[in-house]
């Protein structure tokens, strides 16, 4: 699309909403601030760079086998940075543990910040935050799908020592980069059939996130998040780390809570429970994803649950919600599940922040539902994707499809010769 088309298409644009009250260049320069990180994860299914290991397990599985998957850190940079020139707007990456850059085999308990000092400079270069998560799963001593609270003093002291020494790699990253890494805790932990003592294990699992918080480390440089999960694979009758557990204590400890898409029950959505979590938590998380068949992870849509998410982060302050994708769809060209997935996460901002919100607040308050509803419908008609449009247009990223060209031209020349 030429360029002098969709400037003439914002000012059309443009002008309709104003005359809603609404003004499109402050909500593109909000749109801007606003950073989204992209879970590196979908560019090698979950597979991680640990030498001698790879391949998720406990309840983790990426399906499909669409060709030109990443395959070691080197590929993995190269279709990150292709996809970041898609993408408009502040950036993020959110790395697992998994994801050292080490020659030799390393104990996940004895990692260390110089193992990620190589996706710091990285980062530096893109000029994009980082946010952190320990991998419990994947590994020997995550087979019982029991991690911090395993019954097993060795099994919880080893992963004790692997979240501690997380959360230093993710203070590191913070410090380097001037900006909070947002280090995540998601763990398998659960039965599968009948279980007994679900009492003792949530004591071992509240005992062990003690010793792994207890340092305090200043707030500019990392902020901990706690994440729940109904049930996983293998686990289906208990889940340790619970939506109760989690967010008890958080408010506890004052943490963040990350709230996941797919980690509830299938008519539980997240953007009900975003105003109500942070009437008590000063800061959340969230883990977008769609959940087709509950916590299937597939590509974010610019769906309705989408949006009501969106609207929900604008609502209660987007400085007190920190955004990541977290799907892995191996079916599709992984480069465009990114570009696709995070596109459609701006769009769904943007269409919150063009919303004019004081008035339908006003309304909602007068008990004048009638013309609220009439907005709320109206206002889907108007032309938002002239606006995100212009926004890529300004932002020297490819506008409407234009994007689908080029990351076919990528997957010729370079993922495709991955074999």
């Amino acid at each position: 699309m030429k360029a002098k088309t969709v400037e003439q298409r914002y000012l059309l644009a443009k002008e309709q909403y104003a005359e809603l009250g609404v003004d499109t260049d402050a909500a593109l320069k909000a749109l801007a601030k606003i950073p989204i990180s992209m879970h590196c994860w979908q560019g090698d299914d979950v597979g991680g760079f640990e030498p001698g290991a790879g391949g998720a397990s406990g309840g983790i599985l990426s399906t499909g086998n669409y060709p030109g998957r990443a395959r070691n850190i080197k590929e993995l940079r190269s279709d990150l940075d292709k996809a970041f020139s898609l993408i408009p707007g502040a950036k993020r990456l959110n790395l697992h543990a998994i994801y050292l850059d080490s020659r030799k085999a390393v104990a996940r308990n004895k990692i260390t910040p110089a193992h990620f000092q190589s996706w710091i400079d990285w980062a530096k270069e893109q000029k994009a935050g980082l946010d952190f998560n320990p991998t419990y799963f994947a590994h020997p001593k995550a087979s019982t799908n029991l991690t911090l609270s395993s019954p097993d003093a060795g099994i919880r002291e080893y992963w004790i020592e692997h979240g501690i020494a997380c959360r230093k790699i993710a203070a590191e990253m913070g410090k380097q980069l001037k900006s909070p890494c947002i280090m995540n805790t998601w763990i398998p932990d659960g039965f599968k059939d009948i279980t007994v003592d679900r009492a003792g294990a949530r004591a071992r699992l509240e005992e062990s996130l003690d010793r792994i918080f207890a340092e305090k480390i200043p707030a500019k440089h990392m902020r901990d998040a706690v994440e729940s999960k109904l049930f996983g694979i293998g686990v289906e009758s208990c889940t340790v780390g619970s939506n109760e557990f989690y967010m008890g204590y958080a408010m506890k400890n004052k943490l963040l809570l990350c709230l996941d898409s797919g980690h509830f029950h299938p008519t539980e959505v997240i953007s009900d429970k975003i105003s109500a979590v942070l009437r008590f938590i000063d800061e959340i998380l969230l883990h977008v994803s769609r959940p087709v068949r509950w916590d299937s992870d597939h590509v974010v849509l610019f769906d309705d649950e989408l949006r009501a998410i969106a609207q929900e982060i604008v609502r209660n302050g987007p400085d007190r919600v920190h955004i990541g994708l977290d799907y892995f769809d191996a079916t599709i060209n992984r480069l465009e599940a990114w570009v696709i997935g995070t596109r459609n996460m701006q769009k769904a901002l943007l269409n919150a922040l063009l919303e004019p919100a004081e008035e339908l607040i006003d309304l909602e308050r007068s008990f004048r539902n009638g013309r609220k509803l009439a907005l709320l419908e109206e206002f889907k008609m108007l032309p938002l994707g002239a606006v995100y449009d212009y926004f890529c247009l300004t932002q020297n990223v490819p506008v409407a499809t234009e994007y689908i060209r080029e990351v076919e031209a990528y997957e010729k020349k370079v993922q495709s010769k991955r074999g």
